[in-house]
């Protein structure tokens, strides 16, 4: 499969920079057996939603995971915090520009907070060792929450509004990097009326990396790499998944993350939803078999992206792409911000 599969026509203007508020964004659903497609708004979710569904959400919270660190020689490097490594005060980063991430080299992030390069990881990856003030204390004061670069600010860096939009209602578990987006549609009086027609909730740990956004720069699908994303799965959510399965009940994801950790889970455990700690670098395509999802929401994804790839293995490559072109049309806004799709 060509990358160039799944592109399309975007004008820049569709792409959204601020939310609808939470719960108002429109919707597209789909039907992926017939690619017929209609539209709505988020607040008609529950009428798609049938007594005894679950809904599956993505309880990662997005951490201030963008740092500006000063060298001895003043100059400022921007660097993004990846994931904590086997040694709690040492962090994989990305760094920008990276030639300043010299081994040795020691920044100074403000309220005490220094970071010393350790060494590098994978290509373009470096290892942040930090000390002073510890991290998790410094990190609210002198880090911002990592906004996609689609999204514009001035200065460049997210503001007061962005930490609360850009993180769900339902957000938990601290380690994220960029929001589940699909989850900023819901809002406790959508909760609160899936609950009431017979809906249950479980919530998954998928803490979103860069794999989720990281730019396919093959030709050929097969050839990109997924970064690993860490994450876990409670038992009572393993459980629950499991039981709606056996007794043929649908399986909702929220979100493309969702859709991995149960995906990741059912590939590795026989088919099964499984409790634990993991680690994946699941990517769905076309042709691959959902074992655990049997509906989804989701947003409007860039084209030739790994999540788009997602939608189209869940829901056909085609269907897709034509309620693609049909949101365009209808001036749908689209990515993080943007309004959602579901689909059945």
């Amino acid at each position: 499969m060509n990358v160039s599969d799944f592109d399309f026509d975007l004008p820049p203007e569709a792409i959204a920079q601020r939310p609808a508020p939470r719960g108002t964004s429109r919707l597209m659903t789909l039907d992926r057996a017939t690619g017929v497609f209609a539209h709505g708004n988020v607040a008609d979710l529950p009428s798609f939603l049938y007594p005894g569904d679950l809904l599956v959400v993505n309880n990662t919270r997005v951490v201030p995971a963008r740092l500006f660190g000063t060298d001895d020689e003043g100059r400022r490097t921007e660097f993004l915090l990846v994931e904590k490594t086997s040694d709690p005060s040492t962090w994989d980063c990305l760094a920008r520009p990276g030639r300043r991430a010299k081994e040795g080299r020691a920044f100074d992030f403000g309220e005490g907070l220094v970071g010393t390069v350790a060494g590098k990881g994978d290509p373009g990856h470096y290892l942040l060792a930090f000390s002073g003030t510890p991290l998790e204390e410094a990190l609210p004061r002198v880090g911002t929450t990592p906004l996609p670069p689609y999204i514009h600010r001035e200065g460049g860096v997210a503001d007061a509004r962005d930490e609360e939009d850009y993180q769900t209602v339902y957000a938990k578990e601290p380690g994220a990097i960029a929001a589940p987006t699909a989850g900023l549609h819901l809002t406790p009086e959508i909760l609160e009326s899936l609950l009431h027609q017979g809906v249950s909730v479980a919530s998954v740990t998928l803490h979103v990396g860069i794999g989720t956004f990281k730019p396919v720069k093959s030709e050929r699908v097969e050839d990109h790499r997924m970064e690993a994303e860490q994450g876990v799965i409670s038992s009572g959510a393993a459980a629950a998944i499991r039981l709606a399965k056996e007794e043929g009940r649908r399986v909702v994801a929220v979100g493309t993350t969702s859709v991995r950790t149960l995906e990741a889970s059912a590939r590795e455990h026989g088919g099964r939803v499984e409790a634990g700690p993991f680690r994946t670098r699941l990517f769905l395509v076309p042709g691959a078999e959902f074992q655990v999802v049997d509906a989804l929401l989701t947003n409007f994804h860039l084209p030739r992206s790994t999540l788009l790839m997602l939608v189209s293995a869940f829901a056909g490559r085609e269907n897709v792409l034509a309620a693609y072109r049909e949101a365009v049309a209808s001036g749908y806004r689209f990515f993080s911000y943007g309004d959602a799709m579901f689909i059945a």
